[in-house]
């Protein structure tokens, strides 16, 4: 059975508000975005060509792929137009001005 692990991503003023950053995170490239002050981790490759979510375009809560405009909810992996399609998401936690996420 895998074992989870915390990780450290960012600090919390390395993502203002309505904005999204990728980020390495021990051999896994997710997109961390900030929605109101609260913090989602999903993986970076959009489901559909591979596109970097994390350089998307932060619409509320739904990332739009840069590459070919799919749209992504950061608060669940769910594509917008057909929630059978996600992406994986992972839970993130701040704790003393840094931002954390739980990776298998």
């Amino acid at each position: 059975m895998a074992e989870r692990r915390r990780v450290r991503l960012a600090a919390v003023g390395d993502v203002p508000a309505g904005e999204g950053r990728v980020i390495e995170a021990q051999g896994k490239v997710l997109a961390l975005f900030n929605v109101d002050g609260t913090y989602y981790a999903i993986d970076n490759t959009c489901a559909h060509r591979g596109g970097p979510l994390g350089e998307g375009d932060l619409e509320g809560r739904i990332v739009v792929c840069p590459w070919h405009a799919w749209r992504w909810d950061v608060t669940t992996g769910a594509n917008a137009n057909n929630p059978a399609v996600k992406v994986a998401c992972f839970p993130v936690a701040v704790e003393d001005g840094a931002i954390f996420v739980e990776l298998l």
